[in-house]
């Protein structure tokens, strides 16, 4: 379809290049027709002769000057015709050079990209849902394609060569320790303590047996053996009783003193070089377990495979969140104008960095295509694109050559 519309638009420009060269040439056949008639005439007559004469040579003259920019005039090789034809190359580079001087410099483009006001547009667009969901719709296959392509050799080297040498390396009882303060203020640990808690319960409840054995082997050899059974079942009653307290009450005072415990851990975690080393002894000996790496393939093994089921789901929770994530960046872009200038000046800053960089590789296209170009198929290709245009500097040149005719023929009356 393209290529067909480049010929119909070629045949429309040939057909008004051949229209208005007819009109200039049957204004100069006018112009020869009317000096033949008027030759040799008086009076007013005479006027018109000398126009008509001077139109036939403007009109010749500006013929002649818009043949010999395509080809030699009458297929005469008259010196400095055919000008397109003989310095095709130099026209290139020229082209090249302007479009260089004056189009890819770095203030045309720092302020025909500020103008643009690129970012903004951008954010007024993706805002509305329909325009987020259609990006997140066409970024999908992508994302499945790259996600897919991910094998399990692939984890394997990332998690072995690339993230357990990290961790190893970099301190992470900082960055445990700040964490571990964080999750005490947010209370966020609760639950956890609620769940051991009712666990210890449970496991109490349904192993007195075990717990009295424990019990009762710490007893003295020398008590009687009646008493040793009275004490074993007193403590499991009570410490059965302590669990249960614990597990009902959210304001045991255990709860609170393992919070206290926990606070002062990630204060030490953070600030006590005896507790950082212990703790880090305590992650190299962990990551040095065979296991480690496996859990971590098998993981990442699950979150692909995750990712990939909801990429695929148009109806996925991930694909509403990243239609509604490109919303809400549509809507900062708008409303946010220091967020405007900063992304403007950046991508203003990107683009003259790569120009600068590739400019000469992008304008090279110019002089490089026209090189390939043949020298009688470039200047057809010109001159059907101007050719038209051209026409007009021989009808003026008749009309203009006609009244200065004219005007010489009437001084030389008057003198």
């Amino acid at each position: 379809m393209e290529s067909s519309g480049i010929r119909l638009d070629d045949a429309a420009r040939r057909a008004g290049l051949r229209q208005m060269r007819m009109v200039a040439t049957g204004l100069l056949v006018l112009m020869a027709v009317i000096y033949v008639l008027t030759h040799d005439r008086t009076g007013v007559w005479a006027y018109v002769n000398a126009g008509a004469e001077a139109g036939m040579i403007g009109a010749i003259a500006d013929w002649f000057a818009v043949v010999a920019l395509f080809r030699h005039p009458l297929g005469l090789p008259i010196p400095h015709t055919a000008l397109v034809r003989r310095r095709k190359d130099d026209l290139g580079d020229s082209l090249e050079q302007f479009v260089s001087d004056n189009f890819l410099t770095a203030p045309v483009l720092r302020e025909k990209i500020l103008d643009a006001q690129v970012v903004r547009r951008l954010g007024e667009w993706v805002r509305e849902p329909e325009h987020a969901e259609r990006v997140v719709t066409e970024a999908v296959p992508f994302l499945v394609r790259a996600v897919e392509r991910v094998d399990e050799e692939e984890i394997r080297i990332l998690v072995d060569d690339v993230i357990l040498p990290r961790v190893r390396r970099e301190p992470l009882s900082p960055v445990a320790g700040h964490l571990l303060e964080r999750v005490i203020e947010d209370g966020s640990h609760r639950g956890l303590v609620d769940l051991l808690a009712r666990e210890l319960h449970a496991w109490l409840a349904l192993h007195q047996d075990r717990v009295e054995s424990i019990v009762r082997s710490r007893a003295p050899s020398w008590a009687p053996t009646w008493v040793n059974d009275q004490v074993t079942r007193r403590v499991y009653t009570e410490v059965l009783r302590w669990a249960k307290d614990i597990k009902d009450d959210p304001e045991h005072n255990v709860r609170h003193a393992l919070d206290a415990y926990l606070v002062d851990l990630g204060r030490d975690l953070q600030q006590d070089p005896r507790t950082q080393e212990r703790f880090e002894s305590l992650k190299d000996r962990v990551l040095e377990h065979p296991q480690v790496s496996a859990t971590g393939v098998a993981l990442g093994e699950t979150l692909l495979s995750s990712v990939l089921v909801a990429l695929e789901d148009p109806d996925s929770a991930l694909r509403s969140r990243m239609s509604s994530a490109l919303e809400s960046l549509g809507r900062q872009l708008v409303e946010d104008g220091r967020l405007q200038a900063r992304l403007d000046a950046w991508t203003a800053d990107t683009v003259v960095d790569l120009v600068q960089r590739y400019g000469p590789e992008i304008t090279s296209v110019i002089s490089g295509t026209i090189r390939r170009w043949d020298a009688r198929e470039a200047s057809d290709k010109i001159e059907l694109h101007v050719g038209r245009d051209l026409q007009f500097i021989r009808l003026n040149g008749t009309v203009v050559g006609a009244l200065v005719g004219v005007t010489i023929h009437a001084l030389s009356q008057l003198l």
